[in-house]
């Protein structure tokens, strides 16, 4: 897929990554751009479509769905991170229900319009999906999740044309991360580097340096190679 003369939808696309792969998909020359906000958001490109979406409202998630008469791609990139320790079972579900359920309320509400194009969908997971960070277990555990998703719903749509792609991301420099002293990419190589990785068809994505240095490793791992060999016992598409 490439970008040019496609309909595109972020979700959390008011700041950081989101904000980003809004500006690079224009870039590239989307034909159409949904951007999916809590907050009203103010974009003087008249390619772009500001969508109220929280995605733990299913209400506004249809009423966006319906907003949206053609897909081609659909990145998932709302997020919610919360210190905790796991004593706090709210921090726990707060996690899951933005960054997982909300992926996947999104996904169904969208995938229609997803199938008819034969489009593709990107999940910005997290490298934490792989290996959690103690100071934020929840936070990996709805990502480790949502990886999983990612894994699972590319088994389910291959047979109907829809690919899926799931972006490890690693430390960017965005308010999730402020006040880590720690090298981050920017919101926009990350971008560049998620839509790139769609462009090539690659099924995982390591859009940054630290995701990067593992990227070899995932392909050629066991984890991967379980995958492969699960998906073939996928269902066939009716």
């Amino acid at each position: 897929m490439t970008i040019a003369d496609k309909t595109v939808l972020v979700t959390g696309a008011n700041r950081g990554i989101g904000q980003a792969l809004v500006t690079e998909a224009l870039r590239r020359g989307a034909k159409r751009v949904y951007a999916g906000t809590r907050q009203p958001l103010d974009q003087p490109d008249e390619r772009v479509t500001p969508l109220a979406l929280d995605v733990t409202n299913r209400a506004q998630i249809q009423a966006a769905a319906d907003q949206i008469e053609s897909l081609d791609l659909l990145i998932n990139n709302a997020g919610v991170a919360l210190y905790d320790d796991l004593t706090d079972r709210a921090a726990l579900e707060r996690s899951l229900a933005v960054n997982f359920f909300g992926m996947y309320d999104v996904t169904q509400a969208v995938l229609p319009q997803l199938t008819r194009s034969k489009g593709a969908i990107v999940n910005n997971v997290s490298l934490m999906a792989l290996a959690p960070f103690p100071i934020t277990p929840a936070y990996a555990i709805s990502k480790a999740a949502a990886f999983n998703l990612s894994q699972s719903l590319r088994a389910l749509l291959a047979g109907r044309g829809v690919r899926v792609h799931a972006a490890l991301t690693g430390p960017t420099d965005t308010d999730m991360t402020r006040g880590f002293e720690i090298p981050k990419a920017t919101p926009a190589s990350v971008a560049r580097a998620i839509l790139d990785a769609v462009d090539n068809g690659e099924e995982e994505i390591f859009p940054d340096p630290m995701s990067a240095a593992i990227a070899d490793g995932w392909r050629s791992g066991v984890a991967k190679e379980l995958e492969r060999q699960n998906a073939a016992f996928a269902p066939a598409a009716a």
